[in-house]
């Protein structure tokens, strides 16, 4: 979270518009953040977006365009990664989107199986909140465990291999704590 991805990806859609290839964007419809269809950067920065409750959908919707971006493409099922593959083997430029990592650190959601398959991986990190470092991790500052958790600062903290471990084990510590004053 608050690494840049959702600009890059309005940065490129955009470039493209200006190339003149029909662009199209999708979002998952559960993401209502800042727009219920526009996508919408931590900066405010946005672009029009068609939501889409489930990834097969952008198969009819995306048909005659030059470029598909996906946003937030850990909220899909793994069949995002098939329909990314039909896109770009039917010669569409497919970008997209997404936290690699869940809030216990874990793969989320076709990440892991769409960057196996993409020609091209930009990774893009935001600053350590703790120490200023590259982070890589989004550490959930609530104490909600479903896994998806729509939020922003208000829910999650960007934060470095080292500063997130040490919130995963105070976080640990205050369970165990909390256990065994019950």
């Amino acid at each position: 979270m608050f690494s840049g991805k959702t600009e890059e990806l309005i940065r490129r859609l955009n470039r493209a518009k200006i190339a003149r290839q029909r662009v199209e964007i999708f979002k998952p419809a559960l993401d209502t953040r800042y727009h219920a269809e526009d996508v919408v950067s931590h900066n405010q920065n946005s672009i029009r977006s068609t939501p889409v409750p489930v990834a097969q959908e952008m198969l009819l919707l995306a048909a005659g365009c030059d470029v598909v971006g996906v946003d937030e493409a850990q909220f899909f099922d793994e069949s995002l990664v098939d329909v990314c593959v039909q896109l770009a083997n039917r010669g569409t430029r497919v970008i997209v989107a997404g936290l690699d990592m869940d809030y216990m650190g874990q793969p989320f959601g076709p990440m892991p199986a769409l960057m196996a398959v993409a020609e091209f991986v930009t990774k893009v990190h935001a600053i350590c909140v703790c120490c200023g470092e590259l982070a890589s991790y989004s550490f959930r500052v609530t104490a909600a465990e479903s896994k998806i958790l729509l939020g922003e600062t208000d829910a999650y903290e960007a934060r470095c291999r080292y500063c997130f471990q040490e919130g995963m084990r105070e976080k640990a510590a205050e369970t165990t704590s909390q256990a065994e004053l019950k």
